[in-house]
């Protein structure tokens, strides 16, 4: 036990086996271990201990002629050992000896903290504020797709010491957490989309009526000859205004394949 949690003392550079595995959650605004590093500490200390007591129950040599009450049991002579002292000193303190290490690997994750920093729905406020063009959600959205990216690119697994610490567990929070961003300027995105071919039908409706209106007289036919000129005229702008909707559904089924 000492070597795979202590390590070798004339092998520094070794780089022993895993003892311990811990995921790492996201919990809050914060990532941590679990089970935490005072719980693996704790299992450590119980497990020395346990050893330790078992040779209460195993008599030392050469004891035979003497009462069972006056035996002397190994512990009473491990307990006085100066190295296996030692070595349950190095136990009980050898994983909080690596909390820096921890520590500084869990702030690692900090870099995503904007995500629970600010709602979604505040952050798309502001970004509406500057009247975004389809160009501005487009980079928008691929700039989560980055960050998931990012994410899932993290190591599934990282050595510290007898820690084997296992990240698929934050991994899989901060990724949900960034799809729920992009959810939210999606339908925004697709909001300003529908909005737009609502309003260029209505158009195509208007100018439809006016083509279906019987011709009952000349006057009435006059109508209907002036709403074929107007379709004419606006058979450009129909385009123009058609095209950025057809870019904004094509911009929402690419993000909806990839996600």
């Amino acid at each position: 036990m000492k070597e795979r949690i202590c390590g070798r003392r004339n092998a520094p550079k070794q780089v022993l086996k895993p003892f311990f595995e811990v995921d790492v959650h996201l919990e809050g605004q914060k990532s941590i271990l679990k089970p935490s590093l005072d719980d693996v500490q704790t299992a450590i200390n119980r497990a020395a201990s346990h050893v330790l007591k078992s040779t209460k129950q195993v008599q030392n040599w050469n004891q035979q002629h003497l009462p069972e009450d006056q035996r002397e049991p190994f512990y009473d002579w491990i307990a006085k050992d100066k190295e296996i002292v030692k070595v349950i000193l190095l136990l009980t303190g050898s994983i909080q000896g690596t909390k820096n290490k921890v520590t500084e690997f869990l702030d690692r994750f900090s870099v995503y903290k904007w995500l629970w920093n600010e709602k979604p729905e505040d952050s798309l406020k502001k970004f509406k504020l500057k009247e975004p063009q389809l160009e501005d959600f487009e980079n928008k959205l691929s700039d989560f797709d980055a960050q998931a990216k990012a994410i899932n690119n993290i190591e599934d697994s990282h050595q510290i010491g007898a820690l084997l610490l296992k990240t698929s567990n934050v991994k899989k929070s901060l990724i949900r957490q960034i799809q729920n961003w992009k959810d939210v300027f999606s339908m925004e995105l697709h909001k300003k989309a529908k909005n737009a071919l609502d309003i260029l039908c209505d158009e195509i409706k208007h100018i439809q009526t006016k083509i279906e209106k019987p011709a009952e007289d000349v006057d009435s036919l006059g109508g209907v000859m002036q709403a074929l000129e107007e379709i004419r005229k606006k058979q450009s702008d129909f385009k123009m205004q058609l095209k950025p909707i057809n870019e904004m559904y094509a911009l929402l089924e690419q993000q909806n394949q990839e996600s």
